[in-house]
């Protein structure tokens, strides 16, 4: 067995046959439930395998002068847990660019902008049962909107206060198990790591291409 360079480490695209499909649910939401039979290219066997499609999010590590985080505390209730997330949002607006849902995103729940930004990460969330692919970034030189011109929440976001807390002090409680939202986890760590391997001017532009997302049908 021969173990591949990391610089040759890489998820590819595949697509096993599939033999039938039909949309079991659609909501008026974000989501809907796709029943696909898939037929395994190995034995030949089909099985059933329920896909929740999903329209991709963004999350945003904001980071300022002193090594601060910017977190916002939302309840979720299918965990029935309040998370100290990073700032987050869907990209259920069509034709919006990544980093410009990103933007509107810090700006509506972190009540900041930023002028440098770069991305930290990308995942999917959970690929075993969503579509959901998530591009987590890194912003710096913050500035902070003024109370006028902030944005009001609805529903959870109505009760969603903002805090900062150490870049170092994140990292311990991810490990310690005391964090769980993944964009936050994969965030920190993600920025942790790069803070000590060749610093922040060297993570990919915010531009980069996304083609795990794009590549979706």
């Amino acid at each position: 067995m021969t173990t591949p360079s990391p610089g040759g480490l890489s998820d590819r695209p595949e697509r096993w046959p599939v033999t039938g499909s039909e949309v079991v649910l659609e909501t008026s939401r974000v989501i809907s439930v796709r029943r696909d039979q898939v037929r395994s290219p190995g034995d030949g066997a089909v099985f059933t395998r329920d896909v929740v499609v999903h329209p991709g999010a963004v999350g945003i590590v904001a980071l300022d002068d002193d090594d601060r985080v910017l977190l916002v505390s939302q309840y979720r209730h299918p965990v029935e847990h309040r998370l100290f997330e990073v700032p987050a949002g869907l990209l259920d607006v069509p034709g919006e660019q990544y980093r410009a849902a990103a933007e509107r995103e810090l700006y509506e729940e972190g009540h900041v902008r930023a002028a440098d930004w770069r991305v930290l990460v990308d995942i999917f969330t959970s690929p075993g049962l969503t579509t959901e692919a998530t591009r987590v970034y890194l912003a710096r030189g913050l500035t902070t909107v003024p109370d006028g011109e902030r944005h009001v929440g609805v529903h959870e976001e109505a009760d969603m206060p903002v805090s900062w807390a150490p870049l170092r002090d994140l990292v311990d409680g991810v490990l310690a198990g005391r964090m769980h939202n993944p964009l936050l986890v994969s965030g920190v760590l993600a920025a942790w790591a790069a803070r000590h391997d060749g610093g922040f001017d060297a993570l990919r532009p915010a531009d980069a291409p996304w083609p795990a997302r794009d590549s979706q049908p």
